[in-house]
């Protein structure tokens, strides 16, 4: 009889999926998922590391979830990237962890558990440079009418600012076969909206050899029937001609580009590491629109970042205004241990960088609700998450919001809908960052 196994999983949508191929390893060996905690023989908590504060989250949730083990709970397993990067000081520092298990060694989790079973407290990671192996089982723990694939893991990029290379080692890429197995399964099990991610999925097939993989990729998803397919974390380097001609081909693909640029100064994304500067920022953004007019825009900016002037700042705002993004997420620098950055000597106090993000928050807060006004008068497919009972009204996404990270359509109907299903809605009004509407029945 297998045990109960209670899982938290921290992070970005990368890590979530390496939870479920956990989970789904867990449950083929005859173990049982328990969604309450205190009830659960082991816990695993899937960590992030990529800054500050994600760090900070993860320790607390440890801690928290480590008050188990006085009831019920035999066994506590720190998994994911805080666990690669730091295994041993999690073991040394945290007493009520019994094993870590680093991003490649993952698949390992059930000679993980058994081993924490038995009582030994020790930490596994595999190396970075090890192929995790392919056709591993999964568990879906989205809602049920979308889903993640993670086609590749890893990082070439070298950003001065990130530990993500040195945690999750150079880019490995998936076969084409088991992706499209997967998605298959996925479309089958009624997945409406396949969510394609990496940390770059441009770099798509580099290990491999096969440049354009990724359009090829493509391709073939958008043959097996997904009403949507959405793209994530786009360098901007790599976004070619042949795919904006593969998106304009295919309108399941939808229009929606998550493109991180960090910062608009030449002189910062120099210290950065970046290898685009802001001229060929801007003509990427404007060829974007140009081919595909329906286009949305999200973009990812760091303020504060060592040397940083007050006249750099103001550039970087300015472009902003300028370029009018539908989405950006602002983060304060994090200086984080082992990546060059750290060691510059220029350090950004801490109030300047709160600072410096509540401003920039502040424009594009009025950004975004001009763009969402745009979108009153228009019809757009909603795909519904659910209904909130208390204002009597439907709230679903469309095309230009992706989960959990921007906004909602917020629509009244006569007629019933379910999760998953997609209605076409007039808009009649936006909020901030949200939009209101009414079914067209």
């Amino acid at each position: 009889m297998g045990s109960k196994i209670g899982f938290v999983s921290l992070g970005c949508s990368k890590n979530l999926m390496d939870t479920e191929v956990m989970l789904g390893l867990l449950t083929a060996a005859g173990h049982e998922v328990e969604i309450f905690e205190n009830e659960a023989d082991i816990i695993i908590v899937n960590t992030c590391t990529f800054i500050e504060r994600a760090q900070s989250e993860a320790i607390e949730t440890i801690m928290e979830m480590g008050q188990n083990k006085s009831g019920k709970c035999r066994g506590l397993i720190v998994a994911g990237c805080l666990a690669q990067r730091y295994g041993e000081q999690v073991l040394d520092q945290l007493p009520e962890v019994d094993a870590v298990i680093g991003t490649h060694s993952y698949h390992r989790i059930v000679e993980v558990v058994e081993r924490v079973l038995k009582g030994e407290r020790f930490v596994l990671c595999d190396p970075l440079d090890r192929p995790v192996p392919t056709g591993l089982p999964r568990v879906q723990t989205t809602p049920k009418h979308y889903a993640y694939s993670k086609i590749a893991d890893g990082c070439n990029h070298h950003c001065t600012y990130c530990v993500i290379p040195s945690v999750r080692g150079p880019v490995q890429s998936r076969p084409v076969d088991e992706l499209m197995t997967e998605a298959k399964k996925l479309f089958s099990d009624g997945v409406k909206e396949l969510i394609v991610v990496a940390q770059d999925p441009t770099q798509y097939g580099v290990d491999l050899g096969q440049e354009g993989l990724l359009c090829t990729l493509l391709e073939e998803l958008c043959t097996i029937g997904f009403p949507w397919i959405r793209l994530h974390y786009l360098y901007p380097e790599c976004i070619d001609d042949a795919l904006l001609t593969v998106m304009q081909k295919h309108p399941q693909i939808l229009p929606y580009f998550d493109i991180p640029i960090q910062h608009a100064n030449d002189r910062i994304l120099g210290r950065m590491g970046r290898k685009t500067k802001k001229e060929a920022l801007t003509k990427l953004f404007s060829d974007i629109r140009r081919k595909l007019p329906q286009a949305v825009l999200r973009t990812s900016l760091i303020v504060g970042f060592p040397g940083e002037t007050e006249a750099e700042f103001e550039e970087l705002c300015e472009y902003v205004k300028e370029t009018r993004f539908d989405h950006v997420g602002v983060f304060t620098y994090s200086q984080e241990e082992d990546t060059p950055a750290a060691t510059f000597p220029d350090q950004i106090e801490e109030s300047v960088k709160e600072k410096r993000q509540e401003l920039l928050m502040d424009l594009q807060a009025g950004i975004s609700a001009e763009r969402l006004s745009h979108r009153v008068g228009t019809t757009l497919d909603v795909l519904i998450e659910d209904y909130d009972f208390d204002n009597k009204l439907y709230f679903g996404r469309s095309y230009a919001d992706s989960p959990d990270i921007d906004g909602m359509v917020y629509f009244s109907s006569e007629k019933t809908y379910h999760a998953g299903d997609f209605a076409k809605v007039l808009i009649t009004d936006c909020l901030e960052y949200d939009l209101l509407g009414e079914a067209k029945e």
